[in-house]
């Protein structure tokens, strides 16, 4: 197999299980991407898993700060179970994070939780 296949494929493998880097740091991402590109492509596998993988980590990493500031009021009740990387039902309302208008957030069955907007999926659950 050639390297930039190999390097492809590495790469959309560790860009799939997203959701489990999403409650991690950068710090985590990068070795928990770095072992599994390891262990599916050797060396060259390790270097473009801790890549993605820390580029993913840094993704949710939203100071706490902010987190311990986002209100927990007008939380909304669903009967599916929250989930990260699974997407919010529609009639849940998304408000934007403050200094970091690429997420929004919800209040849901009174747990605060970061959402991509574009797909509404959860990328991290706060509480």
């Amino acid at each position: 197999m050639n390297n930039r296949l190999a390097v492809s494929l590495i790469a959309a493998a560790l860009l799939i299980p997203g959701a489990a880097f999403a409650q991690s740091t950068t710090a985590q991402g990068a070795a928990e991407g770095a072992a599994r590109g390891g262990d599916a492509a050797g060396p060259v596998g390790a270097i473009v898993g801790g890549t993605v993988g820390a580029a993913v980590g840094a993704a949710v990493e939203i100071p706490n700060a902010i987190i311990t500031g986002l209100p927990r009021d007008h939380s909304v009740v669903i009967q599916e179970r929250v989930v990260v990387g699974e997407p919010l039902p529609p009639t849940v309302e998304l408000r934007t994070v403050p200094q970091h208008t690429e997420y929004r957030y919800a209040v849901v069955n009174d747990r605060r939780v970061i959402v991509e907007p574009r797909t509404r999926r959860v990328v991290k659950i706060i509480d």
